[in-house]
Formats: structure tokens, C-alpha cells, sequence
């Protein structure tokens, strides 16, 4: 299947290509100013933060060579074997992180909670992606987590706490990675205080999150060859300080060292690996920020240029180290020859200023997924690239982000606090990556339990022993990442229960069809001139506000859209699919239904042309059930018809109807040809005020076809003269409470938390782009 320009950079035809090539190398390249920008800048305080506290007694060059050995295996074990090599190869449709692992193990298996889920979702391309789920359809284990509702929510729970710890390091990141990097002044031997480089630190961080608005695309080409240049400073740097101070340093790439170091330091050996876990932060955005990128470009980044440089450094910065004891608590920039030590320090400023990109940007697609699973509130969403579809910037997240990153700078003033936090955080979230991935390769790999449990222990067994050591240091800072993750979870956790509540009391006040055919065609009212697209979060059925509309207004439109807009657990929809068109009722009511499906990575654009979509699709459904008998069967008459998928694409070359265009001058014909004084008086006071109301106006007419049916031409015309007549767009303007009976905690999470979360989120006409003039509130009060 072709695929739109818009559509995910990872899709390629040929991967053995010249041009595949070298649009992975040109990736590659953008991929060190985002992704690798926190992982290359860990060398600033790695060491410092390993030797600080009790290990300083048993403090000698055996020591150093010890922490080397374990700096190394770490980055052999952990970035390159089980992100480079494994995880990259999990992707879902090309997107990475916590939830693209979430997504695929829900297709696979029936853990998904999104509640107006169909089975036409099931035919999607994108949701087939991967090895068919039909071999583990008898997998006990499968059935066994499908049949307990409480295994499945607490699924969802591990992937949203991993999502709260990311968005814990998008806080963290900035902070060490600025502070650290500033903090090499100090070597001028000037006296500089504490508060003068606390100051310095967040007028660059409040400058960093200034720049997220040019978008990822920008950002990764300015910051590319800042990385790049800082990782040649320390390559060279590294192998400098190997030959002139230590070149034995070479032997501690034996694990044996490693062994030797525990023997010797005991409990505060296994207490520095709090430290020694730094060396690997900013891993996670290899995978996480896999949808802006290609998993050939992060392989070819990491496996030939940042692995070698970090190990370079590092035995550089532990061979200077072993001839220079009193050096540890600044060792970075102690290790720098003088003659270079300036040049280095600008490059290590501006380095740090990058490392902090990779998980802001890896923030903005963990809120943008929270979201479309209905545990975030609505926020506004940018895309910031035409042509790499993944890239995005929400300007709230941003602003809160930075404000709780100056606040984490100016409380602790030290890295080494800092590190702690820091630490704790991204080993919780490799911890739950691991996890997930070893259901992945049950459920969607299909290899065998065995396979999946030797993955799950081996790295769960390293991982275990650095996070026990990270927890320790809890009291030491460690306590940032927990308290900022609560504050998160519950907000999540109370958006997705009001959510859920309320979309329950949507399904349960849902409108017999019955009653709608006991009305008769007319509804039982007068049916006047124009479309009525009545918006609703049920995907069956008639909502609720429908019969209140109806029961207190004597009018309605002639022709009536059940609209449903929709997330699926896919990552993109493709415009080929995202429109399901059905019939409600038989056809003399002139009443259909829509749903439009997003996946958790796409973006709604506003782009003015939804309407003209939306007739289309209706046309060439009415079109096609004439064609095909089975979407409007006897058996389904008296209820919902079948809904067919209308592709978008062909809608222009092979439509049912002739569309003809015209530049609009902001009036509104129906207004303009009325009688109505009132009303043309009101529409030219709206053009006064909103002289930016110009937009492509269609028209539609009927091919001039004998072969047609009669009653299809008859309700082909019908919807024209009801799109010139014009569309009104009816939505509950909803009041969500607690019932009396409830709990005192339903009703702190409903009546407080859940009204305060709505009431300053973007409303659901905003998000849905909804023009305000022609906008319809239906008020509701839902006793969930």
C-alpha cells in the first residue's frame, strides 16, 4: 500500500538501497543532537558521583580500575546488547518507548482498556503489524491475564508508572546535564559560589526550553554537530590521557576486575553503583525517540561512534584518575589538558544543553501517547515537521516542564543529589521496559516462555542490583523521581477513571432505536434545511443527548451524523482507513454514522476540510450499499448498519460526486441568500470581526448518470442541498459529578480532581477543531 508523505520516516521501500542508505546516514547524523546528546555528556559526573560517600576509604588506583570495568560491561550489557541489539527490533510501526510495546502486546492479546474498541479496528494494516497472534490463541498464560480484568489494569498501571518516571528524567535531565557542565568555572581557581552557577545554569535552561518550539527537526540539525564535535573533544581526550598517564588501564576490560572491586569494598561498593548507573541515563530515548528516526540510524549512531567514544573517555578519565587520587571530586575537567581546557569546557556547556533535548523530546510523545489512551488531559499538539511525521512539541508540557526543572536546580545546587534522583528514575523505567518486552517476545515474537524468562532474569538481574543501590539513596535526593511520578500517576490515574466513568454513563443512557423508528422518518419534529453532525464518544448506539436535544427543541436538521471520534492502539491510521461510514436506521430518516479513527501517534490537523471529507465518504457510501446488498441486510435494518471503511485517497479521482472549488470571501451563502435581516446582519458583524475567515469553499453536484438509482439520486441530492444549506456541529457541553451514594474518595477524584483537570484542559471542540460559530452545546449532567 502507498503511503502519504505524512505518514511515519521509518517506512521504507528498500532497505538494501542507496537512497535508504543515505537517508538513514542523514538520521543518523540528526539523531546525535537528540537522542544522544544526555547519553554522551554522562562523563561530566559519572566518576565524581561513584567514588563521593563512604567508597572514598578503600579509595585507591585497584578502585578505579574496578568502577572502569564496571562503567564498561555496564554499556556493553545494558545501551548496546539490550537496546541496540534487541529492543530497537520491538518497534511498532517504526515507534519505540513504553507504550509502542503496550500497543503491540494489546493486538496481540486482549489487554487493551480503551472502552469504545470495535472489531472493524482489528482489520486496520497497521494493527496487523508483526507475526499473526493466531499460533498463542490457545496460550494458557494468555488466557489466563485476558480473564482477570485486575491483571489487565495493572498492566496499564506498570506502563503509565514507566511513563511518569520518563517524564521524571524530562525534569531531571536538563538539570544535572546543565549544572554539571557550568560547574567546570570552578577550575579558573576564582572563587565562585554555589549561587552564581546555579544562576548561570537556569538562565541556559530557561533559554534550552525557549528553543522547543522550533521543533525536534530544527533543534536536531542545529545541536548535530555540537555532539558530534563534543564527541571527538572526549574520544581524543580519552585516548590522551590512556597513553600519557596510564595505559594498563586496559586490563580492567576484564570482568575479573569487576569481581576484585566487590571483594574489596564490600557494601559500599554495591552502594556506588548508584553512581555507576549514571553512565547509561538517556539509553531509554534510543528507543523511546525511535518514531523521529529509523532503527537503522540508531544502530549505525550508537554502534560505530557513541559506544567507542564513551569507552574511550571513560578509560581515559580512569587511567588520569589512578595517577591523580585527589582529583575524583571534579575529575572531568581536571583530566583536560590546559592547553585545550577552554575549548573543551564551551563544547561540554553547550553538549549539556543538548543531552537535556533527547528526553524533553521523548516527554512530549509519552504525554502525546498517555493521551490517546485516555489518561491524560487534552493538550495542544504541534507538529513542528512536514516531512517526518513523528516530531512534536506541546507548548504546556513544555512550560511545566521547565518550571519544575528550575525548581529541582535551585533546591539541590548539587549534582551529586541530583544524580540520585537521576539514577533512580531511568533504572525504574529500564526495569518496566524489560518486563514488557519479555511479554513481547511471548505474545507477539511467539517464541517460546523459556526464551522470555532468560531475558527477564538476566537483565532484570543486573538491573535489580543497580536499582536496590539506586533506592538507597532515596533520603539523598532519590526521593524527586517518586514524589514528581505520584503527582503524575494521579492525575493520570483520576483523568482515566472520570474518562471511563463517564463514557459508562454515556453507554448505559444510550437512546433505544426503537424509539427513534417509533417517531417515524420525521423524528416527530420539523426537519429543517441543513446538516446536523452530533458528536459522541460511543461508536454504537444514539447518546444521550441526542433525545435531549430532540425532547426540547422542535427542530432538526435534515440530514443527521452520528460523528465518533477515536483513538486506536495503533501508532498512525492511514488516510485509506480512517474513515468507518455506516447507515442508523433505514432510509427514509436520512441519518448515518462516522467514526474517525487516530492512532496514539497522529495528529489531527486542522486543515478546514473535514466537512468535505465527510460528505464525500457519505456519498460514496450511499453509493455503495446501493452496489453491495449485505451493508443494508434485513437483519440489520432495525438497528445499525454495517459500517464500511471509505478510503479518503480515491474520494477525488473515482467520487460518486462532482466537486468544483471556489476561493470563499468568508460569507456563508445560506446566510447570505436569507430573508432574515437578523441573521444577515449577525454574519456580517462576524466577518468584521474575523477577517481571517477565508477558506476553500466546495461545492458538490450530481453526475449527470441515467443508469443511477432513483432512490439513491434522490438522497445523493438530498445531502448536497443539505451541505449548501449548511453544518451545524452539536456536542454535550457535559457537568461530570459524583452520585450522592458514592464513596468519599469517588468523590474527592470526581467532584474536585476530574472538574479541575476539565475545566483547565482545551475543551473537546478546541481539540476537535470545531468552527465556533457553528457550534452547538448541548448541556448534560452526568451522577457517574
Amino acid at each position: 500500500m502507498e503511503m502519504e508523505s505524512g505518514l511515519p520516516a521509518n517506512r521504507s521501500p528498500s532497505p538494501m538501497s542507496w537512497a535508504n542508505l543515505s537517508r538513514n546516514l542523514i538520521l543518523a547524523y540528526q539523531s546525535f543532537g537528540v537522542v544522544y546528546g544526555d547519553l554522551s555528556t554522562s562523563p561530566l559526573y559519572v566518576f565524581t558521583s561513584t567514588v563521593e560517600g563512604k567508597l572514598l576509604k578503600h579509595y585507591d588506583e585497584e578502585t578505579i580500575f574496578g568502577a572502569f570495568s564496571l562503567i564498561f560491561w555496564t554499556l556493553t550489557f545494558i545501551p548496546l546488547l539490550k537496546y541496540v541489539l534487541i529492543l530497537l527490533g520491538a518497534d511498532d510501526n517504526g515507534e519505540g518507548g513504553t507504550f509502542a510495546l503496550y500497543s503491540l502486546l494489546c493486538r496481540h492479546a486482549k489487554f487493551n482498556l480503551l472502552p469504545n474498541q470495535q472489531a472493524a479496528d482489528e482489520e486496520l494494516s497497521s494493527y496487523k503489524y508483526g507475526p499473526s497472534s493466531q499460533v498463542v490463541a490457545s496460550s494458557p498464560l494468555k488466557r489466563f491475564l485476558e480473564r482477570h480484568k485486575r491483571l489487565r489494569t495493572a498492566l496499564l498501571v506498570v506502563v503509565l508508572f514507566g511513563a511518569c518516571m520518563v517524564i521524571g528524567d524530562g525534569v531531571l535531565t536538563p538539570a544535572i546535564s546543565v549544572l554539571s557542565s557550568v560547574s567546570g568555572i570552578r577550575a579558573t581557581g576564582k572563587n565562585i559560589t554555589d549561587g552564581v552557577l546555579v544562576l548561570l545554569a537556569c538562565v541556559i535552561l530557561v533559554g534550552l526550553f525557549a528553543l522547543q518550539h522550533f521543533g525536534t527537526h530544527k533543534v536536531a540539525f542545529m545541536f548535530a554537530p555540537i555532539v558530534i564535535v563534543w564527541l571527538i573533544s572526549i574520544f581524543s581526550v580519552g585516548l590522551y590521557n590512556t597513553i600519557y598517564w596510564n595505559p594498563k588501564i586496559v586490563r580492567a576490560l576484564s570482568p575479573h576486575y569487576i569481581f576484585k572491586f566487590f571483594i574489596k569494598t564490600g557494601k559500599e561498593g554495591w552502594i556506588s553503583l548508584g553512581g555507576v548507573l549514571l553512565c547509561i541515563t538517556g539509553t531509554e530515548a534510543m528507543f523511546a525517540d525511535l518514531g523521529h528516526f529509523t532503527a537503522l540510524s540508531i544502530r549505525l549512531a550508537f554502534a560505530f561512534v557513541i559506544y567507542p567514544c564513551l569507552v574511550v573517555q571513560y578509560m581515559g578519565q580512569a587511567a588520569f584518575l589512578s595517577k591523580n587520587l585527589n582529583s575524583v571530586h571534579n575529575s572531568f575537567y581536571d583530566s583536560i589538558p590546559g592547553t585545550v581546557y577552554w575549548p573543551v569546557f564551551v563544547i561540554a556547556t553547550l553538549a549539556a544543553i543538548v543531552g537535556s533535548q533527547a528526553v524533553i523530546t521523548a516527554t512530549f510523545s509519552i504525554i502525546k501517547q498517555c493521551h490517546a489512551l485516555g489518561c491524560f488531559p487534552r493538550v495542544k499538539v504541534v507538529h513542528t515537521s512536514k516531512h517526518i511525521y513523528g516530531q512534536i512539541y506541546i507548548p504546556e508540557i513544555n512550560w511545566i516542564l521547565m518550571i519544575l526543572t528550575l525548581a529541582i536546580t535551585i533546591g539541590f545546587q548539587d549534582t551529586t543529589l541530583i544524580g540520585n534522583a537521576y539514577g533512580l528514575a531511568c533504572m525504574t523505567v529500564m526495569f518496566v521496559t524489560t518486563f514488557l518486552m519479555a511479554l513481547v517476545i511471548i505474545f507477539v515474537w511467539q517464541k517460546s516462555v523459556l526464551l522470555a524468562t532468560i531475558f527477564l532474569l538476566f537483565f532484570w538481574a543486573i538491573e535489580a542490583v543497580y536499582l536496590s543501590a539506586a533506592f538507597t539513596k532515596v533520603p539523598q535526593g532519590g526521593w524527586a523521581p517518586l514524589v514528581l511520578s505520584f503527582i503524575f500517576m494521579a492525575v493520570m490515574y483520576v483523568w482515566h477513571y472520570g474518562t471511563r466513568r463517564k463514557y459508562s454513563f454515556d453507554l448505559h443512557s444510550k437512546v433505544p432505536l426503537k424509539w427513534l423508528l417509533g417517531l417515524g422518518p420525521s423524528l416527530g419534529i420539523v426537519r429543517v434545511p441543513g446538516i446536523g453532525l452530533i458528536y459522541s464518544e460511543l461508536a454504537t448506539g444514539v447518546p444521550a443527548i441526542f433525545s435531549h436535544f430532540v425532547t426540547n427543541l422542535p427542530a432538526f436538521h435534515k440530514v443527521l451524523v452520528f460523528v465518533c471520534v477515536k483513538s486506536v492502539p495503533v501508532p498512525y491510521v492511514s488516510p485509506e482507513e480512517r474513515f468507518l461510514v455506516g447507515r442508523v436506521c433505514p432510509r427514509p430518516y436520512r441519518m448515518y454514522r462516522c467514526i474517525v479513527r487516530y492512532g496514539y501517534k497522529d495528529i489531527q490537523r486542522d486543515d478546514n476540510d473535514f466537512e468535505n471529507r465527510l460528505i464525500q465518504s457519505l456519498a460514496e457510501f450511499i453509493q455503495m450499499e446501493a452496489v453491495e446488498p449485505q451493508l443494508s441486510s434485513p437483519e440489520s435494518s432495525s438497528l445499525d448498519g454495517r459500517m464500511a471503511v471509505i478510503s479518503t485517497r480515491n474520494l477525488e479521482s473515482n467520487s460518486t460526486l462532482i466537486v468544483s472549488e471556489h476561493e470563499d470571501v468568508g460569507a456563508d451563502d445560506s446566510i447570505a441568500s436569507s430573508k432574515s435581516i437578523t441573521l444577515r446582519s449577525l454574519q456580517s458583524i462576524y466577518e468584521d470581526d474575523n477577517t481571517q475567515t477565508r477558506r476553500r469553499q466546495v461545492r458538490f453536484q450530481l453526475p449527470n448518470n441515467p443508469g443511477m438509482d432513483p432512490a439513491v439520486r434522490e438522497e445523493l441530492l438530498d445531502l448536497i442541498q443539505a451541505k449548501e444549506a449548511g453544518v451545524a456541529y452539536i456536542m454535550g457541553h457535559s457537568y461530570v459529578k459524583a452520585r450522592k451514594s458514592s464513596s468519599f474518595l469517588k468523590k474527592l477524584a470526581i467532584d474536585i480532581g476530574y472538574s479541575f483537570l476539565r475545566k483547565n484542559c482545551r475543551g473537546p471542540a478546541v481539540a476537535l477543531n470545531i468552527p465556533h460559530i457553528s457550534l452547538i452545546e448541548v448541556g448534560m449532567i452526568y451522577h457517574v
